[in-house]
């Protein structure tokens, strides 16, 4: 089941608009999550406002937003005006221009969404705005306003919709010449980068998520359902890389590990009885390993 809406409104470009919906395209509601508890009582803390200077708990009707314009003094804003800044809104994403894909600085892009009709009239213009865009290969750019702020938006074909992601306005992305500059000019040997692309030839691949373990969720996981069982754990040990004393000579034994693997995967077949052995090892150890990470502890009592 499709999740609920988190935004309706209209898809516009020039003259043609259609009723759209957007979904938030992620989620983080599967990661393990944790409350805080009173270590003695183990019931559940809950936060209160406290006056920084009287230390009295604030309850809400008494708070208001502050701007500090200078070292310990605010100019209090109220709702009423922030209303008076408001900028009008039509619910509606206006396309305002097409950019190549390319064109686009990936540290302007954060938070994706998707855009799909919110009616069986408006499909036939959804979809003529999405063919349009991936026959001329552009990503359109639009303006939406979300919770008083005008925010600019990137729209791309994805499949039967368009995936919206968000993009930062100029101010809020930091310059990188402050880390970069100290950078140094290395000269680098052709022998040395040949050896470099050889390894990244040699590691090339298709990008597929399926392929990533959150090893870490995982690791949750499994030392909750240890506790839970009043089971001791251990930490693993910590692993780092030694430093590179001579470069080439390191690129060289990374080349030969690569050949080593390969070699392994190479190797002569089992012989049968061997190989069914092995192979009902492996796909039982596989099975037990899912099994063990696919079954969450419950929620209530990892949470607490």
């Amino acid at each position: 089941m499709a999740p609920r809406a988190s935004w309706k409104g209209y898809l516009k470009l020039s003259l043609v608009s259609c009723p759209v919906a957007m979904f938030p395209a992620t989620t983080a509601s599967e990661r393990i999550s944790f409350n805080t508890l009173n270590r003695d009582t183990g019931n559940r803390l809950k936060q209160l406002m406290v006056d920084s200077v009287t230390e009295d708990v604030v309850e809400r009707e008494d708070r208001v937003r502050g701007y500090e314009f200078a070292k310990g003094n605010y100019v209090t804003v109220e709702d009423e005006d922030l209303d008076k800044v408001q900028l009008e809104s039509s619910h509606t994403i206006d396309i305002t221009e097409f950019v190549p894909e390319s064109e686009i600085d990936t540290v302007f892009l954060d938070g994706t969404h998707y855009l799909a009709p919110d009616d069986k009239v408006g499909e036939e213009a959804f979809a003529v705005i999405r063919e349009a865009m991936k026959k001329k290969k552009v990503v359109g750019l639009g303006k939406l306003i979300l919770n008083r702020r005008e925010r600019i938006v990137a729209l791309s074909p994805r499949g039967k919709g368009i995936l919206m992601t968000n993009v930062h306005y100029k101010y809020e992305v930091r310059e990188d010449d402050a880390y970069f500059d100290d950078i140094g000019d290395v000269k680098i040997s052709e022998e040395m980068l040949d050896l470099a692309e050889h390894i990244i030839d040699k590691k090339k691949g298709k990008f597929d998520p399926e392929r990533f373990e959150d090893r870490y969720e995982n690791a949750l996981i499994e030392m909750l359902r240890a506790k839970q069982q009043g089971v001791e754990i251990t930490a693993p040990k910590q692993e780092r890389p030694s430093n590179v004393v001579n470069l080439m000579d390191a690129l060289r034994r990374s080349i030969e590990s690569e050949k080593g693997a390969k070699a392994g995967k190479d190797e002569p077949a089992r012989r049968p009885a061997e190989k069914s052995k092995a192979h009902t090892a492996k796909g039982a150890a596989a099975k037990t390993t899912k099994k063990s990470v696919a079954q969450k502890p419950a929620r209530k009592r990892a949470s607490g």
